[in-house]
């Protein structure tokens, strides 16, 4: 694993939240950084394992029920299995899949996202989500845009300010994709629990840009787009009884949405 481009001098947001997921591609500086996240937000780890599990339903999800076999997931972060790919693959082996970020650790482990079944197809492109175009120009040699394309933008968007248009990122990741395309978002918040401004506070004072921001500003990241039931709502309230296979079952009325502090909805392009 190449880490020449990795700086382990601050946290970084992609570590933190592997550490709250229990994984071990983080440094010190990233504990440190969490536990005090932990120490404000006392169900940070919570949060984000729900947000990974309502991932792993939206792609089973959308792979069972609406034959979906082609995904752009941007913002991947660091791999944890199940990767996107293994659920996509398992309900349909011959799935393509293109990852992108900007982040070199993710790149260090690429090899984790490139485990793709014969039949399929995994592929990684190094850019940035403020630059949709160049992820839709790299993502065209593995996707066909004829046919539906899922967007998986999970837990990214609260990463970009108001001054980088996060509606118009969408907007432009969106446009190009035909009839049937998906998108799965999620979206921190603090609706549910207003210390998550808090937590908020603490990552821009360490230099990482984060805005939790209201459902009215999340639920017009769909505009346009037909949200599938049951809507825009806590993820842990996104169809938690949909059972993914070897991915630990949420049950309804597990955790309240004050311990998940996230939007989450997928929607259909018509």
């Amino acid at each position: 694993m190449d880490t020449s481009k990795i700086d382990v001098t601050k946290p970084h947001a992609a570590r933190m939240y592997d550490y709250l997921l229990g994984g071990k591609s983080n440094y010190g500086v990233d504990r440190r950084a969490a536990v005090k996240t932990l120490n404000i937000l006392p169900d940070a780890a919570t949060a984000a394992r729900h947000n990974r599990s309502f991932m792993h339903r939206a792609v089973h999800f959308l792979s069972r029920e609406h034959g979906m076999r082609q995904f752009l997931d941007i913002g991947t972060g660091i791999p944890t299995p199940p990767n996107l790919h293994q659920v996509a693959q398992r309900e349909h082996p011959e799935a393509r899949i293109v990852y992108s970020d900007n982040d070199p650790i993710v790149l260090a482990h690429d090899r984790a996202l490139m485990n793709s079944t014969d039949e399929g197809v995994t592929d990684y492109v190094e850019a940035d989500v403020r630059e949709p175009q160049t992820i839709l120009d790299h993502a065209a040699h593995t996707l066909d845009f004829a046919r539906p394309v899922t967007v998986s933008l999970v837990a990214l968007l609260h990463f970009i300010p108001d001054g980088d248009d996060p509606h118009g990122i969408v907007r432009a990741l969106m446009e190009p994709l035909a009839p049937g395309s998906a998108l799965i978002l999620s979206h921190g918040t603090a609706d549910f629990e207003p210390v998550a401004g808090e937590v908020a506070r603490h990552y821009r004072n360490m230099g990482i840009d984060l805005d939790v921001r209201p459902r009215e500003t999340v639920a017009a990241m769909f505009d346009g787009l037909d949200l599938l039931e049951p809507g825009l709502v806590p993820s842990c309230d996104w169809r938690p009884d949909y059972v993914v296979p070897d991915d630990t079952p949420i049950l309804p009325g597990s955790v309240s949405p004050a311990e998940t502090c996230v939007w989450a909805g997928v929607a259909l392009k018509q």
